[in-house]
């Protein structure tokens, strides 16, 4: 029986308007990041360019989604009812890609991240990863770059992403793929960063971007005490937001109300870098397809950020 009578009769297959899933994808980033600029860099294209992805969807819809609001992104009644429609069918996609895609690779993955990272990168990582790698479990750990060296050398994680640099104390053995500047974060606002000795929110002893930080402060003769200390992102941000203290943060990690100090007032911290290192002792599909996948993902971004 042919498939047309299957279903009940003839079907019009003649071109018609499609509702193309990378449109709904950026339309999603758009509302989650309530940002045109932070939807670009989660989707890997440039502000303009999602910009006129937007507005090839409201060409397709016939209808505006965006509303003028100057406090930030607003949806219009017929947008809110398209996001509805654009999670739905992205959900499906994703369920079909993952049926069908990369279904032969299986297993458990360590994977040892510094907190902060685990806060500005993973999320948009692992996702990634788990729409085509959906049988892959990935075990995270969170500690300090000084302490995930050992932990892959000792095979105790398969996969680690950890800081290098002059201060940082941890050997550049690995791949260097990220590369990105350290910046004085403040509450929007805020004034604490005018107060003398300056008050610093900031990682445990080991960590080299307190090292770089408070070394850039002293040759600049700036008194500084360390007002704050945790182990954890979270807690160096509180601080911050409290204007309580300010923090050697990365730029790309800044959002709301957490802004960089102009660097007249403050000198930059530097540049860190990231390198990714996979065990001696791992081995396995799952192990390296997340590796390449991690390479592959600061690639992109970069080369999005580059556009």
């Amino acid at each position: 029986m042919a498939i047309a009578e299957r279903l009940g009769g003839e079907r019009d297959f003649s071109p018609g308007p499609v509702l193309e899933i990378d449109l709904l994808r950026t339309l999603l980033a758009i509302v989650s990041t309530g940002s045109f600029n932070r939807a670009a860099r989660a989707v890997f294209r440039t502000p303009s360019a999602v910009s006129m992805q937007m507005k090839k969807l409201e060409d397709i819809v016939g209808k505006p989604i965006f509303a003028k609001d100057g406090r930030g992104v607003a949806l219009t009644g017929d947008g809110e009812e398209l996001l509805g429609f654009a999670r739905r069918m992205l959900q499906l996609n994703d369920e079909a890609l993952a049926r069908f895609r990369c279904q032969s690779t299986e297993g458990v993955v360590r994977l040892g991240t510094p907190d902060d990272y685990a806060t500005g990168f993973l999320p948009r990582i692992l996702a990634r990863f788990a729409a085509t790698h959906p049988l892959v479990q990935v075990d995270v750990t969170c500690k300090p770059s000084s302490e995930l060296v050992d932990m892959v050398d000792q095979g105790e994680i398969d996969v680690g992403l950890m800081s290098v640099g002059a201060t940082c104390g941890v050997p550049n053995t690995g791949d260097i793929i990220h590369r990105e500047r350290l910046v004085w974060a403040g509450l929007r606002h805020g004034q604490v960063h005018t107060r003398r000795p300056l008050p610093i929110a900031a990682s445990g002893r080991s960590c080299c971007w307190r090292a770089m930080a408070t070394e850039k402060l002293d040759r600049a003769g700036i008194p500084y005490r360390i007002a704050y200390s945790s182990a954890h992102y979270v807690g160096q941000v509180a601080a911050v937001l409290a204007d309580l203290a300010v923090a050697p943060l990365p730029k790309s990690v800044l959002d709301g109300d957490l802004v960089a100090i102009d660097d007249r007032l403050l000198p930059a911290p530097g540049y860190y870098e990231i390198q990714i290192r996979t065990s001696p002792l791992a081995s396995g599909a799952a192990v390296e397809a997340l590796a390449n996948h991690i390479r592959q993902s600061f690639e992109a971004e970069a080369l999005a950020s580059a556009a």
